[in-house]
């Protein structure tokens, strides 16, 4: 008798189909993912129709100031003034603008607060004070000379801030900007007794007011140096977004806080310095721009980068055509104008963080 257990099973492996062999190189098709890349929406929001307009009311804004003034443009003489004049104060209106409203952007970044910007944390002070300095010790320094002293002083009086800020327990958002005021204000004091005993008072007034009257070709070169800041700042950006986010956080991920720190420091210090030295003081202008973005487009830093940038240009460019036009021939200090304005947005952003209950930590 034939023996049948053993070629059943032989039978039913050779009836069944065998499953077609996939090459090493085909690979299954993938399911599109739900989450979208992280960069195309950051290039959406970076790049609107939005940001079309503002470059354009922006340009706008720069060929108005370029066609401002009272020596006529068309006169025997009037290109070669224009070339001397009005293109060296619109190209430092943009530099200062942008710079100068990045720079209140990374101090409100590294100190967690909104009410923080040069001029209420003392460095313009600081700056004034190197400025003053340097007349008193150098009476004939140069640009140059001056610049450097004034970036020391702002450098070490941003640094002075920060370790006072790191080695106090704050309850309230506002002590921030009173500290800096106050700091500041003492600064200022001293500053304000050398330049009395050194006869430089006047010049000490006309720094403090801000104007870009005295920019003129040979003396707005040094504006170039912000630039220089100004592109560092869109090259650091995601690494001052994570130090916002404090100490603990950036060092769990990774990050040398304290080098970013001292980064931001020594930007800061060498925009405010190099526009302290060239302009003037710029009240509020890092207070007022980062602000106003953030309310409408959030708080993501790259994106909203080229934001800070055209709406502190066009922000400064209004508020000097303002004193330009205002009591022509005459012409109002561009910090007048800025520090009225910025003292009425810096009350509503009191008021609107008092009614969200911001106010306490």
């Amino acid at each position: 008798m034939p023996d049948t257990t053993s070629a059943a099973p032989h039978r039913h492996r050779s009836a069944r189909p065998e499953p077609p062999r996939r090459s090493l190189q085909q690979t299954p098709p993938q399911p599109p993912s739900p989450f979208p890349d992280a960069r195309a929406i950051r290039r959406q929001r970076r790049f609107t129709p939005a940001l079309l307009i503002g470059i354009l009311v922006t340009l706008g804004l720069l060929l108005l100031s370029l066609s401002t003034g009272q020596y006529a443009v068309f006169s025997e003489d009037g290109f070669w003034m224009f070339g001397i004049t009005r293109v060296p104060r619109t190209v430092a209106l943009v530099l200062a603008g942008a710079s100068m409203a990045m720079c209140g952007l990374i101090m409100q970044l590294l100190t967690q607060n909104r009410f923080v910007e040069p001029t209420t944390t003392g460095t313009t002070e600081w700056a004034g004070l190197g400025l003053i300095l340097v007349l008193w010790l150098f009476p004939g320094a140069s640009m140059l000379a001056r610049m450097s002293g004034a970036v020391t002083m702002a450098f070490i009086g941003t640094v002075i801030f920060f370790l006072f800020l790191q080695r106090v327990t704050l309850k309230s958002s506002l002590i921030v900007p009173i500290i800096g005021i106050m700091l500041g204000a003492v600064v200022s004091s001293f500053t304000t007794y050398i330049a009395l005993m050194t006869d430089h008072l006047q010049t000490l007034g006309i720094w403090f007011a801000g104007s870009f009257t005295r920019v003129v070709e040979g003396r707005y070169e040094l504006m170039f140096l912000v630039l220089v800041v100004t592109v560092l700042v869109f090259l650091t950006a995601d690494r001052f977004t994570v130090a916002g986010l404090g100490r603990d956080m950036a060092t769990n991920v990774g990050l040398n806080y304290t080098a970013v720190l001292f980064l931001g420091t020594a930007m800061v210090a060498v925009a405010t310095g190099v526009t302290a030295t060239v302009v003037g003081t710029l009240p509020f202008l890092g207070l007022i721009v980062p602000n106003i973005v953030s309310l409408f487009r959030g708080d993501d830093l790259r994106s909203n980068l080229p934001w800070v940038a055209l709406l502190g240009i066009a922000t400064v460019t209004a508020c000097d055509l303002i004193g330009r036009t205002i009591r022509a021939p005459f012409e109002i200090p561009v910090g007048l104008v800025l520090g009225l304005l910025g003292a009425v947005v810096f009350i509503g952003l009191l008021l609107r963080q008092r009614r969200k209950g911001g106010l306490v930590a």
